[in-house]
């Protein structure tokens, strides 16, 4: 067990929240660039309302805790652990209510290296309570536009994760996969399972395009973002998102462990 005075100290100490590695002129640019609607940075969301960089930053402001001040130009982003803290007992609650009714749950995610770990601790446990942990076929191939050109990826699952992968690359189930912020792999995810008349999921979680795309389409789900991924945020403002909880996404992946024993705790998940 993990309680939260442990785990805020945990965050900070490893990066995950406090001063985060994500540069603020990263944070900046994707503000702006989400202002623009890049679809490097919308993730598949398509909001409702006008967002200039400035309301982008007043509401990272708010949900994460970076600086609000525009004239900060330059330097390391902070994350307020107490809100990191505050948006995982929202997520956990997700989480535990989809437990109680034995849901349909798929996990999806674009930092395969980095967030594994965490998502499939979650999957185990709701898999162990009678949940249904979705995948659909494994190898799907999805083109994806990225700075190299289109890239052609596969759909796999590691533990009840969907990842995206280059055809063949370590094999089906190693754990290994490309990171992506596209929204079309929980799109083909999604449109596999309707095909197939196998359940639709009852909450998505993830993050990237595994989040936006999902919530876009009128599912529910709840997820992990950086200072620089406002997309989430957005979402969460607007009521596509249930949960966006700001961390850094890129540190080891054994400093998200204390994570999912928090979560799961929280939840009643944890055996």
């Amino acid at each position: 067990m993990v309680s939260a005075g442990a785990l805020r100290a945990h965050v900070v100490a490893a990066g995950l929240a406090g001063t985060v590695a994500t540069s603020r002129e990263e944070s900046l640019r994707s503000y702006r660039l989400f202002a623009a609607r890049d679809p490097r940075v919308t993730l598949g969301l398509d909001p409702d309302g006008v967002w200039s960089e400035r309301d982008v930053l007043r509401l990272m402001a708010d949900r994460c805790g970076v600086s609000g001040d525009p004239a900060y130009r330059s330097g390391f982003d902070v994350i307020d652990p107490e809100r990191t803290l505050s948006a995982l007992d929202a997520f956990a609650a997700r989480l535990g209510e989809v437990a109680a009714r034995r849901g349909a749950v798929l996990f999806g995610t674009g930092h395969p290296h980095r967030l594994l770990g965490f998502y499939a601790g979650l999957a185990d446990a709701l898999s162990a309570v009678g949940c249904t942990v979705l995948t659909s076929p494994q190898g799907r191939c999805v083109d994806i536009t990225t700075r190299f050109g289109v890239r052609t990826y596969a759909v796999d699952y590691v533990r009840g994760v969907a990842m995206v992968r280059e055809p063949g690359a370590g094999g089906a189930g190693c754990e290994t996969g490309a990171h992506t912020h596209s929204p079309l792999p929980v799109r083909a995810v999604l449109e596999d399972l309707a095909v197939a008349g196998r359940p639709l999921p009852d909450l998505v979680v993830g993050d990237h395009g595994w989040v936006c795309g999902a919530g876009q389409l009128g599912f529910e789900a709840i997820g992990l973002a950086d200072t620089d991924d406002p997309a989430l945020f957005v979402g969460e403002a607007e009521g596509r998102v249930s949960v966006a909880v700001p961390v850094d996404d890129g540190v080891r992946s054994a400093y998200y462990r204390p994570m999912t024993r928090y979560v799961l705790n929280r939840a009643c998940l944890s055996q």
